[in-house]
């Protein structure tokens, strides 16, 4: 008897909908969607996760039957889709200031397949990704989007999420804000090759036999990379507060 009420159908379809929980998250967010880690894996993860916070899953607060069911598990994958989008959001700002910083310092036409997304991508944005991710690990990010579909289990029931309206207000605020937030990240790089260019420019007119593609662009180079590291730091604490920000903008679905 104890077997046969632990396995009710209620039980089993509580349970596939926080799969479809567990699984759309790992899908989207920034760490668990790594293109390296395989989909069977994240599959597995989703599986085991949901084994272990069986325990303190919600009582089913829907009717079985099929339409209803299909409903829910397109909740649940809307769900992990808008936490994973929101993070994305915040994540997303490094790639955009790597895109700039690389265009200014000349190379745009030096990509690599990013292991993070698995597209094309400036070899200095894949730098600054490669990194963020280690500072992600470093703040527990993971750790927090594991007790915050705890924390979900008990506000939010299975089956029961509902798009608002804030959120897609929040999409277009947070769009906005990684182009303005990316710009700023990367503005003393381009304010510098701006400058540079100034000079060059002048040299140029006073001394005709200058080649700035032997001289200039090395030049350029240098220094853009000498103001990467100094202000590396700086970024790395733009992307906390930003991730920290989308981490706490999460409460509107409750």
């Amino acid at each position: 008897m104890g077997w046969a009420a632990v396995f009710n159908e209620a039980n089993i379809v509580a349970f596939v909908l926080m799969f479809f929980r567990f699984g759309a998250l790992f899908l989207s967010s920034p760490i668990f969607s790594h293109n390296n880690i395989p989909m069977s894996t994240k599959a597995a993860m989703a599986f085991f996760f949901s084994v272990v916070f069986y325990s303190s899953m919600p009582p089913l607060a829907i009717t079985i039957d099929i339409p209803t069911i299909v409903l829910a598990v397109l909740s649940e994958l809307f769900f992990g889709m808008s936490i994973g989008i929101i993070l994305q959001l915040a994540y997303n700002v490094i790639t955009f200031a790597g895109g700039q910083i690389s265009f200014m310092m000349g190379f745009s036409m030096a990509s690599a397949i990013d292991p993070q997304s698995g597209i094309s991508m400036p070899i200095i944005s894949q730098f600054l990704s490669l990194l963020a991710l280690m500072v992600l690990l470093a703040l527990d990010m993971h750790h927090w989007l594991l007790l915050f579909i705890d924390t979900s289990l008990k506000q939010i029931p299975l089956g029961g999420f509902v798009m608002s309206e804030d959120f897609f207000h929040y999409l277009i605020k947070a769009t906005s804000n990684m182009f303005l937030v990316g710009f700023m990240i990367a503005f003393p790089i381009i304010a510098l090759s701006w400058l540079a260019d100034i000079i060059f420019g002048m040299l140029m007119k006073t001394m005709p036999q200058f080649n700035l593609l032997v001289i200039g662009f090395p030049i350029k180079i240098t220094v853009a990379f000498g103001v990467l590291i100094a202000t590396l730091t700086a970024t790395m604490l733009i992307l906390k507060e930003q991730m920290l920000a989308a981490f706490n903008s999460l409460a509107m679905f409750f």
